[in-house]
């Protein structure tokens, strides 16, 4: 099925995508819309309209992928094996391997409708009673998943939970080695410091990866329910103290940060404080949370890597979208925080 729409944004051939919509949700066309949704910083999402339908579609980025990262067919596993859980997730519909199409897998997943909070401003109307409210369904949204059966729609291979932690802490150095164009100091004592304290994981379960607020999607009418947790490319089996200690990191992580890649609502009047975030969930999975200082310096080392690989691909040109200097110039302070969070570790 041809379709008629103006130029495709990067990364889109809309008379492709239209033909593969048409085998793959036959009679529902036309491809009357299709428009970026996020500006490239890690998987490219679009918003598309077929026939009556809104969708939206995620690809890898265009160049500079690493190795295990932008995992389309991983994201569609999950998404599909957590339909009908206790956690939100969109529906999917198709997922396309043959990088003929549009020169990458990519998937389709329904549209949920919802509210999406990127910074501080866009969480100042929110008051006191709303701000609790939404910090204790993300803080309850996250136990949920780390309850869920590891089983689950078939996802008992999933990953390797033994040695998850250490093969993290490599796994990152790793990857930031593959994105090295600058030397950002304390960097690499940062990992060798992550590796020589590692902590026995407590227990195992599904570990989203990226877990934080923006990353959800909160009711609009009710920000203390969420209707969709989003951006599962890094989901695995695995520590889910990784998750929660991601989350402690972007809770106020980039406070005093100009132009931050996302909020800091712990450091916002009538916001809980990181210490809410840990007490919450401690009442759904009490176990581990001593070592807790030790996954959020972790959650700074993998953030300043996964910035890192965005700085990578900046200066190539391989971003989609305006890319700021601000997340560049992030990355130490993210390295100092991560050193500051280990030495309160136990």
């Amino acid at each position: 099925m041809t379709t008629t729409l103006p130029e495709a944004p990067p990364g889109v051939d809309t008379d492709r995508l239209s033909d593969w919509l048409d085998r793959r949700l036959p009679g529902a066309g036309p491809l009357t819309e299709v428009r970026p949704l996020t500006g490239g910083r890690s998987n490219l999402t679009y918003r598309i309209v077929w026939g009556s339908r809104t969708l939206v579609l995620r690809r890898p980025p265009l160049g500079h992928v690493l190795a295990t990262a932008h995992d389309m067919a991983r994201e569609y596993r999950v998404l599909s094996a957590l339909a009908g859980s206790d956690v939100p997730v969109p529906p999917v519909y198709g997922l396309c391997n043959d990088p003929d199409v549009l020169g990458a897998p990519f998937y389709v997943m329904g549209f949920t409708d919802g509210t999406t909070y990127r910074s501080d401003a866009e969480l100042a109307p929110l008051g006191p009673t709303s701000a609790r409210r939404a910090t204790h369904a993300l803080v309850d949204t996250l136990a949920r998943l780390h309850a869920v059966d590891p089983t689950r729609g078939g996802l008992g291979d999933f990953g390797r939970p033994e040695g998850f932690m250490a093969r993290q802490v490599r796994r990152w150095r790793r990857q930031w080695e593959d994105s090295r164009t600058r030397d950002v100091a304390g960097a690499d004592a940062l990992n060798d410091r992550l590796a020589a304290s590692c902590p026995a994981s407590a227990r195992t379960g599904l570990v989203h990866g990226d877990y934080k607020l923006d990353n959800v999607l909160l009711d609009r009418a009710d920000p203390g329910r969420v209707t969709a947790v989003l951006d599962w490319e890094m989901a695995t089996l695995g520590d889910p103290l990784a998750d929660l200690g991601m989350l402690c990191m972007y809770w106020d992580g980039f406070a005093g940060v100009d132009r931050a890649p996302v909020a800091s609502p712990g450091v916002l009047p009538g916001w809980p404080g990181r210490e809410t975030l840990v007490e919450r969930y401690a009442a759904h999975h009490p176990d581990g949370l001593e070592h807790l200082g030790w996954y959020t310096a972790f959650g700074f080392y993998k953030l300043a890597a996964i910035l890192e690989g965005i700085h990578c691909r900046t200066v190539r040109g391989l971003t989609v979208g305006e890319e700021s200097a601000d997340l560049a110039a992030a990355v130490p302070l993210l390295v100092t925080r991560g050193h500051e969070a280990l030495d309160t570790a136990v």
